[in-house]
């Protein structure tokens, strides 16, 4: 599959392991900065994963910071995305199954990176569940 990915100076360490962890499983991924731990805008970092994500560039997107939710809030101002904060694999389960989920966002202070690790294979992994959820997003959409 092929992965866009970005974070801000509080979501860098996290995010240099995911992309060693999705490499590793065979993915193609490419790293939208930021490139350090040295403050920067989450802005000029994850708008670019959206955008590619939103063209079609890349299958998914994966964003990092802090606590996701910025990252998430500027993801989902590109139109066609649709970014979910995650927090435990329930959260990264049902954000593909409802969502269809194109994005996700992840809090490194959040959480251990064991488990950033895990709820970012479930993302990948899991269907969209449609039917009654398809209208939803279409809805999203318009």
């Amino acid at each position: 599959m092929r992965i866009a990915i970005g974070s801000d100076h509080a979501g860098f360490n996290y995010k240099k392991a995911i992309i060693a962890h999705l490499r590793a499983a065979g993915h193609v991924v490419n790293d939208f900065g930021t490139d350090s731990t040295e403050p920067v805008s989450y802005v000029t970092c994850i708008r670019p994963v959206a955008k590619a994500v939103a063209a079609g560039d890349f299958e998914r997107g994966i964003v990092l910071g802090g606590s996701g939710n910025g990252e998430a809030m500027a993801a989902n101002r590109i139109r066609g995305i649709r970014c979910g904060v995650c927090w435990n694999l329930e959260s990264a389960h049902l954000t593909r199954r409802h969502n269809d989920a194109n994005m996700i966002a992840i809090g490194e202070r959040m959480m251990e990176l064991s488990t950033a690790l895990e709820i970012v294979d479930v993302f990948l992994a899991t269907p969209f569940d449609g039917g009654r959820h398809e209208e939803r997003i279409l809805q999203l959409d318009e």
